[in-house]
């Protein structure tokens, strides 16, 4: 039996997910910065984590951005094959929710025409991932992804002859490279297997998992674990200032690829790691 949605309930939600997302931490995110700050050995970088904590808990308490970059909004929907969509087209829907939640919000508008640089002065369009599946349920997560960490991005196309020792260096040298630029402490995706494309989908889309959940497949556990461990041994530290803890949390995503390849995909953001998830 279908069921049926209307386009203004999405449109809503997706109104609240931007204004939530840029506002407050995500409990899984609050939990795993404050684990992380009590790790941190050195002086300096235990003064970093105390700014970026205080700057945390204005932003909750006086509801304002936690970062001045408020971001691009990239937004993943699993809509079940049973749902039916009443009124405005999805798309539009979806745009619609951006627009009121960063005008709401008073959130920085900071998309532009690529080339010509003008602003579309309501940080629209989204950039949107759609999937069906099963059930009669529409699965969002809202995901601002700001500039800095995005810039940072990576996607080395492998031989399969590099192996999985490929994939750590490649990892390695995406965070390496990305040094202070990224605002670390920082969350690292990777994406692995698929295609060019279909790496990065699966990297940015890691970065909204929840941190409190492993991946069920052996090996994948093992190299977020190894990676992790590496990456905190580089130095960059919080701020890029130097310290223990570069990394809050290494997220990896695989996909079946083709036999002469083995795409890697790096999507870094920053130590907020802006996701909010809801499904109606």
């Amino acid at each position: 039996m279908s069921r049926t949605v209307k386009a203004e309930e999405i449109t809503k939600n997706i109104k609240e997910m931007c204004i939530e997302a840029n506002h407050v931490l995500s409990k899984d995110m609050e939990e795993l910065f404050m684990q992380s700050a009590k790790k941190e050995k050195s002086t300096l970088g235990k003064q970093i984590f105390g700014q970026l904590k205080e700057n945390l808990d204005i932003a909750r308490e006086d509801h304002i951005p936690i970062c001045q970059d408020t971001g691009m909004a990239v937004i993943f929907l699993k809509i079940g094959q049973d749902v039916h969509i009443e009124g405005n087209n999805l798309t539009d829907a979806v745009n619609q929710g951006v627009r009121e939640g960063y005008a709401e919000g008073y959130l920085r508008k900071s998309i532009v025409e690529p080339i010509e640089r003008i602003n579309t002065k309501d940080n629209t369009p989204a950039v949107i991932h759609y999937e069906i599946v099963q059930g009669d349920e529409i699965d969002i997560t809202v995901a601002p992804k700001g500039f800095g960490s995005e810039n940072m991005s990576r996607v080395f196309m492998l031989k399969p002859a590099d192996g999985l020792d490929g994939v750590k260096q490649s990892i390695l040298t995406a965070v390496r490279e990305a040094g202070p630029n990224a605002c670390p402490p920082m969350v690292v995706g990777v994406g692995i297997g698929g295609t060019f494309e279909k790496c990065a989908q699966m990297a940015k889309h890691a970065l909204t998992r929840d941190l409190n959940e492993k991946p069920s497949v052996p090996y994948v556990r093992e190299l977020e674990e190894e990676m992790l461990v590496k990456i905190n041994k580089l130095g960059i530290g919080p701020g890029g200032l130097g310290g223990t803890v570069t990394a809050l949390a290494v997220n990896i995503e695989t996909y079946a690829t083709h036999i002469a390849g083995l795409p890697v995909a790096v999507n870094i953001c920053c130590h907020v790691n802006r996701h909010v998830h809801r499904i109606l």
